[in-house]
């Protein structure tokens, strides 16, 4: 048997940009995305903390130390620059494994830097 687990997530990031004209995906900064764990193509979860939208999509990934998290085609419709946004990676894990799986959380600042690296969910219900 396998679980849907939480692989990596990136809480409380800005959104830098809003591309109605591109064909569609999220462009995320590929030192972020290294730090969790993701990749270009990977389907992931959006979150927008804003307005309450929550949509999925795919990676792009964008130039090193920028910072970017662009929303990018149709659903740059959900979000406005400067919204803060969640993204959830999801992986299959055995059941077995499920029990001792760490996924990857960074914990973002208003610039879009990692401020900590963490591997569970926080007790506290509210993050800065």
């Amino acid at each position: 048997m396998f679980r849907t687990m939480m692989s990596g997530k990136i809480h409380r990031a800005r959104v830098t940009e809003a591309n109605l004209n591109y064909v569609g995906s999220i462009t995320i900064d590929e030192d972020i995305l290294d730090a969790v764990g993701m990749y270009p193509n990977e389907k992931v979860q959006i979150v927008n903390n804003n307005n309450g939208a929550r949509f999925e999509t795919y990676i792009i990934k964008g130039k090193r130390g920028s910072g970017v998290m662009c929303v990018n085609g149709a659903a740059a419709r959900l979000v406005q620059e400067g919204d803060v946004i969640i993204v959830i990676s999801y992986m299959l894990v055995q059941n077995e494994e499920a029990k001792h799986h760490q996924p990857k959380v960074a914990i973002m600042n208003e610039h879009n830097e990692i401020t900590e690296l963490i591997h569970h969910e926080p007790e506290a219900t509210v993050m800065g």
